[in-house]
């Protein structure tokens, strides 16, 4: 799909790890790779932040109640972009949180990079700014077929793999 539609990103780091400068880069692709996937043309804005363990267990304690290190939290704007169908010539999608620390530990559990876990963190949370769920199973399944779907596209799954 090619598209007018512009991205925004804002991309924010506390912590003290220093990311490479393509990685920006990517995250917008990757977004884009998933507003693609579910035909979104209008312009779009996210926010990413990066934070470090106890930043996002605090975080998830306050808004999930959930006193625990997650991965990532998503914060979306509206209930769901793709059941209500909710269109507008511009759109703030909502906030996404990552651990880095988290990140790169499931990187490593998982045999992989920390590139891919971080867009695969990516791609999971903006679907979730998008109404998608995994707290049923049904549900569940949808999101990670909508996940595969949008790495078999993504190039820099295809060597990491």
């Amino acid at each position: 799909m090619t598209t007018q539609r512009k991205i925004t990103v804002e991309v924010t780091n506390e912590t003290n790890e220093v990311l490479e400068p393509i990685l920006n880069d990517q995250i917008v692709k990757v977004i884009e790779r998933v507003l693609d996937s579910e035909n979104i043309d209008v312009d779009c804005e996210v926010s990413v932040l990066f934070v470090d363990n106890p930043r996002i267990q605090a975080l998830n304690s306050e808004y999930r109640h959930k006193d625990v290190e997650t991965d990532v939290l998503s914060f979306p704007q509206y209930d769901s972009i793709k059941d209500d169908g909710f269109m507008e010539d511009y759109l703030y999608l909502g906030d996404i949180v990552i651990s880095l620390e988290k990140a790169r530990a499931q990187a490593h559990d998982f045999g992989h990079t920390f590139e891919r876990e971080l867009l695969y963190l990516i791609v999971h949370s903006v679907l979730h700014l998008l109404g998608y769920d995994h707290m049923v199973d049904e549900a569940k399944g949808e999101m990670r077929q909508k996940e595969k779907e949008i790495f078999k596209q993504i190039e820099v799954f295809k060597t990491s793999n």
